[in-house]
């Protein structure tokens, strides 16, 4: 049985910045610093959650080979696998939240950075989504 419990949490964290960033009425009471300091907070916790969804589907696939072996394989061909076990749905929007991951990992672009902030709802739909598949089958 896997512990689902970081997966759990990273979306939580998501959810709540989501939650300030994504109300339209309180967003706009903000003054620019602070609104970048919540746009640096969801971005953050983007990056935890994208790293625990990826790493939870890579466990289940591991604990369950029915859609192949994962040891070794790049990321496009582990989303592959992952889609084909029924874990995710569209790997081309995986492998776009991966490349966020990774630009964002390795400088600070502010149009990037606020590409970034407008994927994270969507992704934190998708993450959702696989938590709820890995949570099915979890046995």
């Amino acid at each position: 049985m896997l512990d689902l419990s970081p997966l759990e949490s990273a979306l939580g964290a998501l959810g709540r910045a989501l939650s300030v960033t994504g109300d339209t009425l309180r967003w706009q009471q903000f003054d620019s610093p602070t609104q970048e300091a919540l746009k640096a907070g969801v971005i953050q916790t983007f990056e935890v959650a994208y790293e625990q969804s990826w790493k939870m589907m890579r466990r289940w696939l591991v604990a369950n080979p029915v859609a192949g072996d994962v040891d070794g394989v790049p990321m496009r061909q582990l989303y592959r696998i992952a889609a084909k076990a029924g874990l995710i749905d569209d790997v081309d929007a995986w492998m776009d939240f991966h490349k966020a991951r990774n630009q964002t990992s390795h400088t600070y672009n502010p149009a990037v950075a606020q590409a970034v902030f407008d994927m994270a709802p969507g992704f934190a739909q998708q993450a959702r989504k696989v938590l709820l598949q890995v949570e099915q089958r979890n046995d």
